[in-house]
């Protein structure tokens, strides 16, 4: 029986970001220099794959620092901390690197200068997701307020209506986080925002890339894990392309076959953590059951890089 033809449009860009990148370089650098084992405060990066892949190197998840011991180096993953977390570890003395995303530092430094110009800030992000957390414990509480979506900027209570600021998590859609704002500037006309959209050039890249490709299949499938903001905004971003099934996906083995009978095209993208591996697992399945031609949709080139921090690069 001759297998069905089916057109597969892939994303470029697609899967990994310069910060995530970095960061899984950062726990391989200093498994190198240190040995195992190296303590990871949160999964470096949301991705089940690549987390298991370094706990065989000899990397250690821990939730809190508490876990960790003195005498062994532990680093800061990929989403960023609270402030009280690298203080408390210069406290104790331990051998600490800081792998947050360069982009995300940027946001930590802008709600900085906000506050040291007597602005209260408005986070908008997803309660509980680690870089939330970590932005907003770059100020005392009560100086970030949160909002997830334009709803909630109703009910907002803040100091001085005069003296506000915002910033926005890296990994947010960027047609949602435009209501919030539009929804905090109808609000508070005096807010201030970034110089630049605080959200990632990575977020916004792969978010175009499914819109250009919910334009030519109505089925997509999402590589990512399901605590990836990045990955499942691209899920919501394809449905409401006009994706009638858009779906999130961690490997091949968990393509729902039977909800993709007779489809002539699907599109396939990856968020920011997922690595390549997974990607081509996927692919690789399709082709196993189809006569498959693939289509790349392009609308971005990415040559972002980010150095790793210096402690890595001296030799030990």
């Amino acid at each position: 029986m001759t297998a069905k033809p089916l057109t597969l449009y892939l994303a470029a860009p697609r899967g990994f970001c310069a910060g995530v990148d970095r960061a899984i370089k950062i726990v391989e650098m200093a498994l190198e220099k240190w040995g195992a084992p190296v303590y990871v405060r949160h999964e470096i990066v949301h991705n089940k794959f690549v987390v298991d892949a370094l706990r065989d190197k000899g990397a250690v998840f821990v939730e809190e620092l508490d876990e960790c011991p003195d005498d062994r180096p532990v680093i800061f993953s990929a989403h960023g901390v609270p402030k009280s977390v690298p203080a408390h570890a210069a406290k104790r003395e331990m051998v600490y690197v800081d792998a947050t995303c360069p982009l995300v530092s940027k946001v930590h430094i802008e709600a900085e200068r906000h506050s040291a110009n007597g602005l209260q800030l408005v986070m908008i992000g997803h309660e509980g997701h680690p870089e939330t957390v970590g932005t907003m414990g770059q100020l005392p509480e009560g100086e970030v307020l949160l909002v997830e979506e334009a709803s909630d900027v109703a009910s907002l209570e803040v100091r001085d209506p005069d003296k506000l600021a915002f910033v926005t998590q890296t990994t947010l859609s960027v047609d949602d986080t435009a209501d919030v704002v539009e929804a905090l500037q109808a609000r508070f006309p005096a807010i201030q925002g970034p110089h630049k959209e605080d959200i990632c050039y990575a977020t916004t890249n792969r978010q175009e890339s499914v819109k250009a490709m919910a334009a030519k299949t109505n089925a997509m499938l999402v590589v990512g894990a399901p605590n990836s903001s990045n990955s499942r905004r691209l899920v919501e971003v394809g449905a409401k392309a006009g994706c009638s099934y858009s779906q999130l996906v961690q490997r091949a083995s968990d393509i729902d076959w039977r909800a993709l009978e007779g489809i002539e095209s699907i599109g396939i993208t990856a968020g920011a953590s997922a690595p390549d591996v997974l990607i081509t697992e996927v692919i690789d399945a399709f082709k196993a059951k189809y006569d498959v031609t693939v289509e790349v949709v392009e609308t971005a080139k990415e040559n972002v890089e980010f150095k790793v921090p210096r402690v890595l690069r001296e030799a030990s």
